[in-house]
This record gives structure tokens, sequence and C-alpha cells, in this order.
């Protein structure tokens, strides 16, 4: 944490520069002392301290100077800086405004100039000042800030962007300056920048308005170029069965890049909790599987390059061509097509305006604070909703589960479901589902209609989650990879018709279980045809896939 700031204010250079030496003589070890030369010129430094989240300890200002009198400077900076103590520098005819200041303005303390010797005169009274203000201070945070609106889908998008890529940042909501001293200080001392949202503050004072999320990716550090054209292997989606096999392929030598659209983790990451993963007896988060997944693939040298995305695959000879959504193209021997599987959107009237303001597809663990004291509402009946049901009951007052079968037992794991009926405050709501969503710039209501009795029911509404299953996003692999009629990827003996292999297969044997209809090309995880959707599941066929690889590039290379 930087050192807090002491600043003294005076349009007198003689005295600005011996009440500066005296802070800094005293002072200097524990603080950092800053002079401005006028009112305007302090409280421009004040704005760019609040921008940065420097604390400010203690504000001397002279009461005599032109356009901005010290207690008119004190007033203002007290918006911005309202707890720093504030003090001000007085000549013996200046007496009774200081008086009146301390009583109208809630300046602390007044000072006689000149204040020789400062052991007697001036250090005794900034002690008391800054062990009081010592006492009470509690250090900024010192991280990225985000600036924006609850309801703001920008907003969402950046705070969703940043949590799925651990990274840490503090959330401000601008709405809260009308309320909390503290956020009406930080809004007043950025001034017309404020009103462009989101807004990213970071601690080298770097802001980002409205950014796009590659300008925030380069900010932070995160990778979006390859270092270089050519890899042995290269997997398209950062999700469990994706990391597993860049753990696995890098650690056994071969030189690996990962490339995911958002976030490592994949939807995975986004659970709030995940109990039935082997050998976390306690769960854990999809975040912290993904946070240690990815840990462990950067320690065995595997590039990681999110967001980036590939837009277009071509195979030519031995070698596998992808094109990345920044122009670039590399080759690999082998190719890993991880990419998952999407939330399937939920098609009624008013949804599309209000995605990220009010209506959420996936966990929606970066809401579930705002959520306090609210009523929740989840559309699903499957493990995902039931485990964000559970995490949401931590917050919100209520929790209603919309399920549109007769009940939970037929798609929610049996451990689930009996932590579901214990606990108070989750209802759940069978036979329903949402046929419209009410709201101008966010949610406000839901129309759900009551299957079993063609009954519709108005109901108002903060928040909706929905987990209504997944579809392939396979579109972009053209027609070189075979799917099956929904977009999944067919591989192995799915290939087969009739006995007869694929037309694009061109070795003397038949695809492997993991193999699709081009040789070198792989596919794992939940964009795979007939693949059990579970983490556990994902890892194993990420772990496996890598031997395949090994042989089909033995004879390759």
């Amino acid at each position: 944490m930087p050192k807090p700031v002491l600043l003294t204010v005076d349009d007198d250079p003689e005295v600005l520069r011996a009440i500066e030496r005296d802070l800094r003589g005293r002072y200097a070890d524990r603080y950092r002392v800053m002079r401005a030369n006028s009112g305007s010129a302090g409280l421009t430094t004040l704005r760019e301290l609040k921008a940065r989240n420097n604390p400010v300890a203690l504000l001397l200002a002279d009461q005599r100077m032109p356009q901005m009198d010290g207690v008119n400077f004190l007033s203002e900076a007290m918006e911005m800086h309202p707890l720093a103590k504030r003090a001000l520098l007085t000549a013996y005819a200046d007496t009774n405004a200081a008086i009146d200041a301390i009583n109208e303005a809630r300046v602390h303390y007044y000072l006689m100039k000149p204040w020789d010797p400062p052991e007697e005169k001036l250090f005794p009274a900034l002690d008391d000042l800054l062990h009081d203000w010592t006492a009470t201070f509690r250090p900024p945070y010192e991280g990225i800030r985000v600036l924006g609106t609850r309801w703001s889908t920008r907003s969402y998008e950046l705070r969703d962007f940043l949590a799925r890529n651990q990274v840490p940042y503090q959330w401000i909501d601008v709405e809260l300056a009308q309320t909390d001293p503290e956020v009406r200080g930080l809004v007043d001392s950025l001034g017309p920048e404020a009103e462009t949202l989101p807004l990213i503050l970071f601690p080298d004072g770097a802001r980002l308005a409205e950014p796009p999320l590659p300008a925030v990716a380069d900010k932070i550090g995160l990778r979006t170029h390859t270092q270089t054209s050519f890899y042995d292997l290269a997997i398209v989606g950062g999700g469990p069965a994706g990391l597993a096999a860049a753990v696995y392929g890098a650690s056994e030598g071969l030189h690996t890049v990962m490339i995911e659209r958002e976030a490592p983790g994949g939807q995975a990451g986004l659970s709030s909790r995940i109990e039935n993963y082997l050998g976390f007896p306690a769960g854990l988060s999809g975040n912290d599987l993904a946070r240690r997944a990815v840990a462990q693939a950067r320690r065995f040298g595997v590039e990681i390059l999110a967001p980036q995305e590939a837009v277009s695959l071509r195979a030519e000879g031995p070698y596998r061509f992808l094109k990345l959504a920044d122009g670039f193209e590399i080759s690999c021997h082998a190719l890993l097509l991880a990419m998952g599987v999407q939330w399937r959107t939920l098609e009624v009237p008013g949804i599309e305006r209000l995605q990220g303001a009010g209506v959420y597809y996936g966990g929606g663990t970066t809401e579930a604070m705002a959520c306090k004291g609210e009523t929740v509402h989840i559309i699903g009946g499957a493990n995902s909703a039931g485990q964000a049901a559970m995490h949401f009951s931590k917050f919100a007052v209520k929790v209603v589960m919309l399920v549109r079968g007769e009940s939970l037992a037929s798609t929610m794991s049996h451990y689930l479901i009996e932590q579901i009926e214990k606990t108070p405050n989750i209802e759940v709501q069978t036979r329903s589902g949402v046929v419209e969503v009410h709201g101008e710039s966010r949610l406000t209501g839901l129309t759900i209609l009551r299957s079993l009795t063609g009954e519709k029911e108005n109901v108002p509404a903060t928040s909706l989650y929905i987990f209504i299953g997944a579809q392939p996003r396979t579109e972009w692999l053209g027609g070189l990879i075979e799917r099956d009629e929904r977009g999944f990827i067919l591989s192995g003996p799915d290939l087969l018709r009739g006995g007869k292999r694929p037309p694009s297969w061109t070795l003397d044997r038949d695809p492997g279980l993991l193999e699709t209809n081009v040789p070198g090309i792989f596919v794992v995880g939940d964009v795979r045809h007939g693949s059990v959707k579970r983490v556990a599941s994902g890892v194993g066929e990420g772990a496996v896939v890598v031997q395949f690889m090994h042989q089909y590039l033995a004879k390759v290379q």
C-alpha cells in the first residue's frame, strides 16, 4: 500500500516551503508529504489520489488564499476524502474565522502562524490528529476497481470476465453515490469520466472506459496472441477436458497451446459447487477447479490464449491449420476439439433485451451478493440448476426453482435433491415455466405458466437464472468435421456407416474412440456425440486422448 498522504496548501511560496520542510522532517518515514500552491491545485491533486485509491490522512490549508480560502478548500476536499483530518493555518486576525470553521465546516483543528518552534506549536497537535486517524483507518483496496451499475449488461459482462479469469477486483455501484460518501467522493473526483460506464480503474492510475474485453485482457496480462506459428498439439476449448489434455500433453513433452473463447474452466468453471468430484470430499467450486488446473497447465509450459477464438479449420497433409479471430493462423500436427457446449437460450418475449440486466445464463456467482434480501428465480431441474439454487440460498431471502417436469428425481443427483429439500428458503415449483419476462432497462417481473392447469401467473422478479440444457457451437468447423443433426462431433465407431470408414479417412485402420473423421483431429468432452456430461468424465477423456495422440504422432513424424 502507498504511504498515506499529508497535503499542505498555501499560496505563499515561503510558507509552503517551510511547512513542507517541517512535515517531511517529522513524518516522511510514515507518510507521503505533498503540497499545492492554491485551493484549486489542491483539489486536482486530491481527485487524482481518490481515483488511485491512495489514502489521505491530513489536509493542512492556509485560510487566506485568493479565489478559494482554506475553509472552502477543506469543505470541498471533505466530499472526496471524508476521513482525512482537516486543519487550518491562520494568522492571529483569523482566529474567529477558524473557530467558526470548527463549528460549522467540521474542521478538526486550527494552528497559528508562525509555528516556531514546531516541536511545541505544530507537531503535538498534528500527532494527535494523525493518531486519531490511524486508530480508525482501514487500508483501501489496492487492486482493480470496476465502476458501473448493477443493471448494465456491459458491467455484468466485464465483472463476469474478470471473475472467470481469476482476476481480483472491487465492484463499485455508482448508484450508491446517493447514500455512500466514499462512492460519492470517488464519483465526484472522476468528474465527467464517471459518466462513461463501465469504467475500470487500475492501481497504476490507468483507466479504461467502456473497454472491449481484449483491451482489458491485454492490460491485466492475459495472453491473447500466440508466441509461435507451430505447435505439436493445439487444443480448442479450456474446460475440464481441454485442461486435462493440456496438462497431460505438455507434461509428456508436447509443445501445447490452448485456445479459449472466454475463460479457462468452461461451464464447469461457472459452477458454484461441485460435490461429487473424486478426491474433494468437502466439494469445491468450479472456479477453484479451473484455477488449480490452469496453474498446473502453466507449470508444464502450456500456452493459454484467452480470450481468443478459433474461427476456421483446414487440413493440408500432416498439418492442421487453425485461423484465429485476430486473423493469425497457427498449425499443428495434432488438434483437439474440446469446445464444450453453450447454454441454450430461452425463447420468450422480452428476454434478449434484459440479458445481463436481471436475466442471466449460467451460474451467476458474480451476482450472488447483489441478490441479498431478494427473491431469485431459477429455471431448470438438472445439477447445475440445483447447485446454483444452493449457492443463492445463502444470500437471497427466497429461491424459486421453476421445473418443467413432475419432479427433480429424473434429472438431478440424489444428494443434491436432499440438500434442496433441507433448505427452507428454496421452493421447487414443478410443471412450471416462464413464458414472458417484463421490464424495460431491467427485469421487473415474470409470467409463469402452470402446465398442469394452464393458468398464467404474473410475479415480481429482479433476477432470473436459466439452466435449460446446452448446445454445441461447432458451425465454424464447416464441412470438414462430421457432426450429428444437433451439431455434436462424431468420433470413433459412430463414424462407421455400414462398416465403411468416412470418405475423409486416409489411414489403414478404423478411427479410434476419440478420433474424428479427419486423422490427427480428436474430440473430447461435452461437444463429443454420446459423451457423459460430467466433469470427471471430461477430465478422463482429456487424459486418455493424449495417449491416442502419441500413437498418431509416432507415425506421422
